[in-house]
């Protein structure tokens, strides 16, 4: 198909990729993705997705309970679970039934993380759900249910971890940059056609191509609205980015597709992607649209035995927070190696849902106050940089959307206002500092009729809050403007 002569080509250099826009209005729009890892570090079900690592480290518990459950890793190495991964319970039309429903605008899988199992049917990687395991094509199955309910895909990759980059190091065989320790006893030192990619142990520039290649065929075969890039692309030389960015942007062009790049630290220039920070968020209004995933789980993020969770309460208004300072989020379930959804984390789900069917509207297609919010709560830093996704807030916690138009905005209580509490908002709303847009008409409980109290001064700005239902989770006030 040739493309239109009024159409941007875009050339492998960050400043032709910049041209594209980097967070469009649909993914603004969006708030709410969902995606999930499960793969065959599903079946131990033990310390977390990065089983595959541990259990072939010298001294580590994971590495104990290897061997007393499955042997020693010489004899049952990781790809011997792969049989084992049969998703037998796997229906793609209730899991997007389930995301739709928890209010998310996109959805899709882990397509590959640091353990080279590809979750779709390649015939680049041996290693894939439609040959081994499942023998179903997991990310196709989706990405047309997706597609029927007018949802959009993301793809996420996290395999530029999978290079073996300790084979010349035999004392550093437990290194960190490689997701499988390089040992001649065990498989992940393989010279096997087929293990070697399993486990990465192939010459670096032609892993570097196998892992663009990869990206490649997924782009191909299921045109994803967001390809989503783990820690560790800085691994990846530069031209392969360049190469395949340029593939991703002309490809979606060809099919009039505003498409999306996620990416961790310094990996993309901003200008190209948008800025992911993993169980976290900014701690101020950003002026750029940015992402952070984060995971119903406390500790995991793929299914493990005892798994917790944490409440919707929490991460429902951690997520509001994301939402007033201009960010979009991507939340983590984890699935059970059958592929059953546990009723645990739906729960959590149907809560956050039923939130948003009442509320979505100060959510959805909203944008940022001037000023995010204000509020006594106490700002842990998270581990990759912002602040934590499990800051506890209050009812004295308040934040800010404002609809396109700026004809309405909405005020989030993050718990349950006190009745009858005269409220001072002068640090936010004040004239003086972050008016509304507008001059207020009236202010309301979101979903009811019941009108609030306000009363704006030269320099104050007072809210009381009425006898009337308040929601357990966040309460939202509307404030219609003239």
């Amino acid at each position: 198909m040739q493309l239109p002569t009024n159409q941007e080509i875009y050339t492998e250099s960050w400043e032709s990729l910049s041209k594209h826009e980097q967070a469009p209005e649909w993914f603004a729009d969006a708030k709410l993705g969902i995606y999930f890892h499960w793969g065959p570090y599903s079946v131990p079900a033990k310390g977390s997705e990065w089983y595959p690592h541990y259990m072939y480290y010298n001294d580590h518990p994971l590495r104990a309970h290897h061997e007393k459950t499955y042997g020693d890793p010489s004899i049952f190495g990781y790809h011997d679970f792969i049989p084992m991964f049969n998703a037998r319970n796997f229906d793609p039309k209730d899991w997007v039934e389930l995301f739709d429903r928890a209010g998310a605008k996109f959805a899709g899988p882990v397509a590959q993380h640091h353990d080279g199992f590809a979750m779709w049917a390649s015939k680049l990687n041996p290693w894939n759900v439609q040959d081994l395991g499942p023998k179903r094509d997991i990310t196709g199955e989706l990405a047309s249910e997706l597609k029927s309910r007018g949802m959009m895909l993301i793809t996420t990759f996290h395999h530029a971890r999978n290079l073996q980059r300790n084979a010349d190091n035999p004392d550093e065989w437990e290194g960190w940059n490689s997701h499988f320790p390089y040992h001649p006893d065990f498989a992940t030192s393989s010279t096997d056609p087929e293990l070697s990619k399993l486990y990465g142990n192939i010459p670096a520039d032609e892993f570097y191509l196998y892992w663009m290649e990869q990206v490649k065929e997924v782009i191909d075969n299921y045109s994803p609205d967001i390809i989503w890039f783990d820690s560790w692309l800085n691994l990846i030389p530069e031209k392969y980015r360049l190469k395949l960015t340029a593939y991703y942007l002309n490809n979606a062009q060809k099919r009039q597709q505003e498409v999306v790049i996620g990416y961790k630290q310094t990996d993309y220039p901003k200008s190209v992607g948008v800025l992911d920070i993993e169980q976290g968020g900014k701690k101020d209004l950003s002026d750029s649209i940015w992402l952070t995933d984060v995971t119903l789980s406390d500790r995991s993020w793929s299914y493990v035995n005892g798994q917790t969770y944490k409440s919707a309460k929490l991460v429902l208004r951690n997520m509001i927070d994301v939402w007033s300072k201009n960010g979009v989020v991507l939340l983590n379930v984890s699935p059970r190696a059958d592929g059953t959804i546990p009723v645990s984390q739906r729960e959590v789900l149907y809560q956050i849902g039923d939130w948003l069917q009442d509320f979505g509207e100060a959510v959805y297609n909203t944008r940022p106050h001037s000023k995010y919010g204000e509020g006594p709560a106490k700002i842990d830093h998270g581990r990759h940089g912002g602040q934590s996704a499990t800051v506890k807030y209050t009812a004295d916690d308040i934040r800010f959307t404002v609809s396109k138009d700026h004809k309405t905005m909405y005020l989030f209580f993050l718990g349950k206002p006190e009745i009858g509490k005269r409220l001072n908002l002068r640090r936010t709303l004040a004239v003086h500092h972050y008016p509304t847009p507008s001059p207020i008409e009236r202010i309301t409980i979101l979903g009811s009729e019941v009108e609030v109290l306000w009363e704006l001064t030269s320099k104050d700005f007072f809210i009381t809050i009425p006898d009337a239902v308040m929601n357990e989770l966040a309460t939202v006030f509307k404030f219609e403007l003239k």
